[in-house]
């Protein structure tokens, strides 16, 4: 999926629409998105003047981003996060690099969906996670 196609499953828009592609492998149950880090995001901007650094909540919020793609019935509702488990920061994201991200669903109840996922730039591992989200109905 381009970002165009992105749009159609998120509700996310510029500039919290971290995803530029996402491609879905149904034999694996795997999302793999990519978002490259052209250094002029908000989220660069004071983080860190001169030595600019990806904040770690972007890492999450670009890994649960990518989760969704697995998701044929988000369509039309609001992922929201109801937790974060295990999250371990490895290695900084920087401008100029692609984030690769790798996503699983382990379990759903409901609405409740439970992932995993990890977030890899340049060969290395930046970020892991376990992670909760709620797909809720769009409010009016």
């Amino acid at each position: 999926m381009n970002r165009e196609e992105i749009k159609e499953l998120l509700p996310h828009r510029e500039p919290m629409l971290l995803l530029d592609e996402v491609e879905v492998n149904e034999e694996t149950g795997e999302a793999v998105g990519k978002y490259y880090v052209r250094g002029d995001e908000f989220f660069l901007q004071g983080h860190f003047p001169g030595n600019p650094i990806v904040p770690g909540v972007i890492h999450c919020e670009m890994i649960a981003q990518t989760a969704v793609a697995l998701l044929p019935d988000c369509k039309g509702k609001t992922p929201l996060y109801t937790g974060l488990d295990n999250v371990k920061f490895k290695n900084p994201l920087l401008p100029g690099d692609t984030a690769v991200m790798t996503v699983q669903i382990t379990a759903r109840r409901g609405i409740f969906c439970f992932a995993k996922g990890k977030l890899e730039a340049n060969g290395k591992l930046c970020t892991r996670a376990e992670f909760a989200f709620a797909l809720l109905p769009k409010q009016q």
